[in-house]
């Protein structure tokens, strides 16, 4: 997990860091386990290797409330990852917990507001000479009035 979860402290205290500015006490994250299914024989059949784990948005008080309508927004009421990557339980576990660091990262983030800009000179004068290049092609399309 490389840092994301505090290793050595008890798992009442272990969090989960999102952003700088943001950590999940892992006591929030719950956890299912479950048979991943697939090719793999006894072991497969046998052994609960796949992770889900779901994260209640609403009731978490790690979020602030412009965080929280954010997320909301973008992610809905409850953030709901699957591993079963793995032949291990453990690993698996690794690869749900990275997953949702990165998708609360990536609902959390901020966008930056658009800044209207004005079409350089250059360029308005190109479109404007490209329009009376056409206008020349099709004026010299028409009938003359010789006849």
């Amino acid at each position: 997990m490389s840092g994301d979860v505090r290793p050595g402290s008890p798992v009442g205290r272990a969090v989960v860091r999102v952003t700088p500015s943001v950590t999940v006490p892992v006591a929030e994250l719950r956890f299912r386990f479950g048979p991943s299914g697939g090719p793999g024989g006894q072991h497969a059949n046998k052994a609960s290797t796949r992770v889900e784990l779901r994260f209640d948005v609403v009731g978490s008080p790690s979020l602030g409330p412009n965080q929280r309508a954010r997320v909301l927004a973008r992610v809905g009421p409850e953030l709901r990852v699957v591993a079963d990557d793995e032949r291990s339980q453990a690993r698996n576990r690794q690869l749900a917990v990275e997953r949702f660091r990165a998708r609360l990262a990536a609902a959390l983030q901020v966008e930056a507001p658009r800044r209207p800009t004005r079409p350089t000179r250059a360029s308005t004068e190109r479109r404007l000479e490209a329009k009376r290049r056409t206008a020349e092609r099709k004026r010299g399309r028409r009938p003359t009035g010789d006849d």
